[in-house]
């Protein structure tokens, strides 16, 4: 085989690479120029991991991350993105820094129901505000010895039964506020990246923090923002289509030249490339490493580890683009909710995925500007439904689209979009979903563990494994 070792003489220092080329990855190369040397290796054939801009009817279309929650100074992507003059002018306001969305976006929001009506603002109000107070309760059971239920899900459930017994209004108004709430657990699924709520630990709900800011979104792409940090890099820092196939990390490889020298860490690659380093720092998603984990670094790690990676859940959440030749909603609508009226969250979902997945959509966000980005909705779609999506073809997603538009505007004779544009994380094989979340069973610390350098004794440095939510 081959090597990759000559490329990365740095004299004496010490010798980093660093498998990905998502933020965190471009972020510890930033950090670690100096002597030695650092590589990255990334098995796609682009920089910016999750973040993925892609040009789409007349401006572009963000596959992956989409806004900047939170930005605010606490927030190291809102500060970079701030440095190098990415963002709009009123992200940069002290006003919307301060506002507290709570991790939600706030757009002015029309919501359609399944009978092609807009349903009443006044009842969508007050139904949202009730979820969110009951979503805020579940800040009391953070790190609580004794637990209602293991899941939000369960948890909220049961609070809803309850409480429904209660409401004073009639049975359509009743089971209109229901759906309503089904809706609410839907858009929950899509923040934290689940197929249900059930499956989010009750318990370490409470340990996720949302900063302050009003969410924000880059008017020249998201991957503005690693193109930046790949540009400040040395030219031949990141390798691109460098799959890697195995990490050994309790090794003593031995590199011959002018002056020999040993490494602990031998990294190969699918194409029969490696290279030896002091240190190898992992940033690849979750997802990834539940399949591969056992034959991806050699020995295995240790229990710990895998059981923590075991542990925390991994989901998917898909976005479906569609381009109009004219927009059939209102200039001031930036968010278009749907609510199937025959739902509820007191009653067992449907598991037949070929005949409801489009179902779980949440809406369609309006992106904005329309004079630079065109007439473009941007559905959001989380969990099972979000995977089965990802095997129909473009006509068969496009033509259900079309359906779930015309039942939701009562016309029958809407114009289908004139073009379409999806994301596919979970088909994505170095990927394989979106983004992690603390699962029934698992905690923080699980995250935590993850992070911890291997070997875990300090004075023996070889393989540092930093993988991070989101």
């Amino acid at each position: 085989p081959g090597s990759g070792a000559g490329a990365m003489e740095g004299g004496g220092g010490r010798r980093v690479l660093v498998v990905g080329a998502g933020l965190a990855a471009l972020g510890a190369a930033q950090r670690l120029q100096g002597p030695g040397a650092v590589r990255l290796l990334e098995a796609g054939s682009r920089a910016g991991g999750r973040i993925w801009s892609r040009p789409f009817a007349s401006g572009l279309a963000e596959l992956g991350a989409h806004w900047i929650h939170g930005p605010s100074e606490g927030n190291p992507v809102f500060r970079l993105a701030s440095c190098w003059g990415l963002l709009g002018p009123g992200a940069a306001e002290e006003e919307n820094q301060r506002v507290e969305a709570g991790g939600h976006p706030l757009l002015p929001c029309v919501t359609y129901g399944s009978s092609g009506k807009v349903l009443s603002p006044e009842l969508v109000s007050s139904t949202r505000a009730l979820f969110a107070e009951l979503l805020g309760s579940t800040q009391a059971f953070l790190h609580a010895k004794e637990l209602p239920a293991a899941g939000v899900g369960q948890y909220l459930r049961a609070e809803l039964a309850r409480l429904a017994h209660a409401w004073d209004e009639n049975e359509d108004s009743k089971r209109l506020r229901l759906a309503i709430l089904s809706t609410c657990l839907k858009l929950e699924c899509c923040i934290s990246g689940t197929h249900s709520m059930d499956l989010v630990a009750l318990g370490s709900f409470g340990e996720y923090t949302s900063l302050p800011g009003l969410d924000c979104t880059f008017p020249g792409g998201y991957s503005s923002l690693p193109d930046r940090m790949l540009a400040a890099l040395p030219e031949g820092t990141v390798l691109l289509n460098k799959p890697v196939k195995t990490i050994q990390w309790q090794g003593s490889f031995c590199e011959k030249g002018d002056v020999a020298r040993t490494f602990p860490v031998r990294v190969e690659c699918e194409d029969g490339d490696s290279f030896l380093a002091d240190h190898v720092i992992i940033t690849v998603p979750l997802g990834f490493l539940k399949e591969h984990h056992q034959d991806f670094f050699q020995p295995p790690l240790p229990k710990r580890k895998a059981e923590a990676i075991r542990r925390l859940g991994f989901g998917t959440n898909n976005k479906i683009f569609l381009e109009f030749e004219q927009p059939f909603w209102e200039p001031e609508q930036q968010l278009l909710e749907v609510v199937w009226e025959d739902e509820s969250p007191l009653a067992e979902p449907s598991t037949d995925l070929e005949a409801s997945w489009f179902k779980k959509l949440i809406g369609f966000v309006v992106l904005q500007p329309p004079e630079q980005l065109g007439h473009v909705l941007c559905g959001f779609i989380a969990g099972k439904e979000a995977e089965y999506m990802e095997t129909l073809s473009d006509a068969e997603v496009l033509r259900t689209m079309t359906s779930v538009l015309r039942t939701l505007t009562g016309n029958p004779r809407l114009p289908a979009p004139r073009s379409m544009l999806r994301s596919q994380w979970h088909s994505a094989p170095y990927t394989r979903g979106s983004y992690s979340y603390v699962a029934v069973g698992s905690s923080g610390d699980d995250i935590d563990a993850l992070a911890q350098p291997l070997p875990e004794d300090a004075s023996d440095p070889r393989v540092i494994p930093c993988n991070y939510p989101g």
